[in-house]
């Protein structure tokens, strides 16, 4: 057989073959199309007997809106700062004898913290005091001297000239003396400085040196750091916008120290300095709130959020923040109609946080409105109530929590049973 022949064959073969492929799909024998088939036919069919099922209620929350007081405050992050901090340095040069406190300890004001060696300072002392004792004792000869002349110069036995060499040398003794008791008074004090003291009430820090060092009086390190934390400082910053009603507000104001969660309160104080210049990089002002602190709740280094309460705002009209939503044309709400219906309207609004927001206007007190299931609501949808609002039939009627959570409200549908068997087959 040659070449032609075998050429003319395949041919003949592959046409044989897509004919019978082309025979098997129309008359649905061909695995896999058979379904597609049946479905193309009664695919109108199909539609409409599946059991199509049409869109339901959308399931949400609701509140109520309520007459209320609303504080304005305004929020900022705070840096807490020590009343007072003292690093403890000698005064004077020598070994390091003692430390008189333990780490982490309360001290109170003049508490011995640490000694230098006195032996040095307590000889100079005594070499002052033995100074003093010989002038004072060469004074005294001199007055007798002095009061010798005196009398003779009254019988002319003695000249004049010696008289007044004799008042001079008492006069300079009596100088001396004088220089000897502030000699004495600076030995005094050189060696008191050889005892350390704490200069105010606070808590001691961990140690920077430890005894048998040699300190110097120009040591920049320090023996240990003196921190007062009651009452304590918390500085923060404000935008300059804020700063007149922060300054009307100055001398009542009350401010918050916040926990991490910004809602528990640390502790309350006072608003008690505003810088006197604004800082004109950031264009921001810096204050600073004063806090007892009786529990040490508050440390220096801590980063707190702070609220700064600035007025009250009195019987005003207060709605879920998360129910008022912005569109192109303002903040508008969905409020819940009659037969659980979404009815969507304007509102304005004024102070809002996280929380709440005041409504000036568009809205009555007792109105209920929609916080959640934005993403399926639109004017006039139904609606399915969750949460069960004081206005719901639930509390009308006097249903109990569990009845309230099973129970439908008012103009939603119940629930269709389950549907089995009438799916189209695919």
């Amino acid at each position: 057989m040659n070449r032609v022949s075998r050429r003319v064959l395949l041919a003949v073969g592959a046409l044989a073959l897509a004919g019978a492929l082309a025979w098997a799909y129309q008359t649905g024998r061909l695995p896999g199309f058979a379904a597609k088939n049946a479905a193309k036919d009664q695919g109108p069919v199909a539609g409409r007997s599946g059991g199509g099922r049409s869109e339901g209620a959308v399931t949400v929350t609701a509140a109520k809106v309520r007459i209320d007081d609303v504080p304005v405050t305004i929020d900022a992050v705070g840096t807490v700062q020590a009343l007072n901090t003292v690093t403890i340095r000698t005064q004077v040069d020598g070994r390091l004898l003692r430390l008189a406190f333990t780490e982490g300890q309360d001290v109170r004001k003049g508490d011995i913290l640490a000694e230098i060696d006195p032996a040095l300072y307590q000889a100079q002392y005594d070499q002052a005091v033995a100074k003093k004792a010989q002038d004072e004792a060469n004074l005294a000869n001199a007055r007798v001297d002095l009061a010798r002349y005196e009398r003779l110069l009254v019988g002319a036995y003695a000249s004049k000239q010696q008289h007044a060499t004799q008042k001079a040398s008492v006069a300079q003794l009596e100088a001396l003396v004088r220089a000897d008791k502030a000699a004495i008074d600076n030995a005094k004090t050189t060696l008191d400085y050889a005892t350390i003291r704490s200069p105010i009430d606070g808590r001691a820090g961990i140690r920077l040196v430890d005894v048998g060092n040699i300190l110097h009086a120009s040591d920049q390190t320090g023996i240990v750091v003196i921190t007062q934390l009651k009452p304590i400082y918390v500085v923060f910053t404000l935008p300059q916008q804020a700063l007149p009603a922060v300054q009307k507000a100055q001398g009542k104001a009350k401010v918050s120290a916040l926990g991490p969660d910004n809602a528990t309160p640390i502790e309350v104080g006072e608003l008690t300095v505003i810088d006197n210049q604004i800082d004109q990089q950031t264009g921001t002002v810096r204050l600073k709130a004063t806090f007892a602190n009786p529990n040490l709740a508050l440390w220096p280094g801590q980063f707190v959020n702070v609220r700064l309460m600035l007025d009250t705002m009195k019987n005003v009209l207060v709605a879920p923040s998360q129910a008022v939503q912005r569109g192109p044309n303002g903040a508008f709400v969905y409020i819940l109609g009659p037969d659980n219906v979404a009815i969507m309207r304007p509102v304005t609004t004024g102070r809002q946080d996280e929380t709440i927001a005041v409504v000036t206007s568009g809205l009555e007190p007792g109105e209920v409105l929609i916080t959640s299931g934005f993403s399926r609501l639109s004017d006039g949808a139904n609606v399915r109530v969750m949460n069960a609002p004081e206005t719901a039939n639930a509390e009308k009627h006097g249903l109990g929590a569990e009845d309230r959570r099973s129970a439908p409200s008012d103009g939603a549908p119940a629930p269709a049973p389950a549907m089995r068997g009438n799916r189209t087959k695919r």
